[in-house]
């Protein structure tokens, strides 16, 4: 029997499998459920630890994947943390917390030297089941002891201990809150609670609560637990550092960018307002009529001199840069041969105006002449 499967497909499935040895974690991804089925079908052991996604991480903020879905963006923009390798051995699906988590009267301030009797009695009963390993019914006596004394910040703690023991991470971080609530220095809770993020993969989260609680009361096991997470912890705070950078660079170059927008339209405001400013009869640069006049031998030869050509190329840019040439007599020599060629009026529209100071209509020199001694005395 023939292979179905093309060559192509079978390299394919090769790299997949591969992929999957070096990384058995992806099975969990949400895309590969149906693959994860039908490994499950065959009775197949699958890792317990989840495959993170940039959208859907058990770390909330901090969550990461082994290895990118996702095709990195461009430099203005920042990395996604779905980026950051990090080891992810360990780390469980969540527990969905439940509503039936007994947290007691909130409100029941008073107790009862009664009701406080009874619920240590109930605590002792539930410390000898936890020793025996007999977690659910150690659960149960702190639920009991918790209705009785719902202010006791111990309580909380030691059943946020026996949640982490069911891997119910979500319901250990709610007691392990709620004791904190109650007494803010409770070393147990600061140390359960980081355990439990770190079960969630909430590396940062868990090392921060498990360094609270070294600095309240130094426990070997929180200290062995804390060097674990820091691996990931230390990674992700690389991380939101490089992000920041490059944020901030990202703002400092856009704010380049609009100062020099700024500068640029300033600048051309001045340059309109120069020219509303010019003389009416200022120097108006046409070059379309003005290429017909290079033919000219004297014409080609007065800009052959570097500056003739270089205040014309301002005056082209800008007509109101003219009066900066007007007692330059070499840019004036050129003009007089230019009003030569085409009359002091600037036939053709080359020289809309005049000259001011070269004559030309709508110059200084322009209107009647005064009378001359020729003149005087005639009939």
């Amino acid at each position: 029997m023939s292979c179905p499967i093309s060559d192509e497909h079978l390299t394919q499935l090769k790299a997949f499998i591969e992929m999957c040895k070096n990384m058995p974690q992806i099975i969990h991804h949400p895309k590969l459920s149906f693959f994860k089925d039908y490994l499950a079908s065959f009775g197949v052991s699958i890792p317990t630890a989840g495959f993170s996604t940039k959208n859907s991480t058990p770390s909330g903020d901090s969550g990461a994947s082994v290895k990118p879905e996702t095709a990195q963006s461009s430099d203005d923009e920042s990395e996604p943390e779905s980026d950051v390798e990090l080891n992810m051995e360990g780390v469980i699906e969540p527990d969905v917390l439940s509503d039936s988590q007994v947290m007691g009267d909130e409100s029941k301030e008073e107790i009862t030297d009664e009701e406080r009797d009874q619920s240590d009695e109930k605590r002792s009963e539930a410390m000898r089941a936890f020793s025996e390993q007999q977690y659910n019914e150690a659960l149960k006596l702190y639920n009991e002891a918790i209705l009785l004394n719902p202010q006791s910040a111990l309580l909380f703690a030691k059943r946020a201990q026996v949640y982490l023991k069911l891997n119910k991470p979500n319901a250990c971080i709610k007691d392990c809150t709620r004791a904190l609530e109650l007494n803010c220095d409770s070393a147990a809770a600061y140390k359960f609670r980081g355990r439990a993020y770190r079960l969630l993969g909430k590396f940062e989260e868990a090392s921060h609560d498990l360094c609270e609680s070294l600095k309240i009361d130094y426990d070997d096991q929180a200290n062995e637990w804390l060097h674990e997470v820091k691996p990931n912890a230390e990674k992700l705070r690389q991380h939101k550092l490089s992000v920041q950078r490059k944020k901030e660079e990202k703002e400092h170059r856009e704010k380049l960018r609009r100062v020099q927008r700024a500068r640029e339209a300033r600048e051309r405001a001045a340059r309109a307002a120069a020219g509303e400013r010019a003389a009416p009869g200022a120097f108006n640069f046409n070059p379309q009529d003005f290429s017909s006049l290079l033919m000219d031998p004297d014409i080609m030869a007065a800009f052959q001199d570097p500056e003739v050509t270089a205040a014309f190329q301002d005056v082209s840019s800008n007509p109101a840069n003219f009066v900066k040439y007007q007692n330059n007599p070499k840019v004036a020599a050129v003009i007089e041969k230019l009003q030569g060629k085409l009359g002091k009026g600037g036939a053709g529209g080359l020289f809309t105006g005049g000259f001011p100071g070269f004559g030309g209509a709508g110059g200084p020199d322009a209107g009647p002449k005064p009378p001359t001694d020729d003149d005087v005395g005639l009939d």
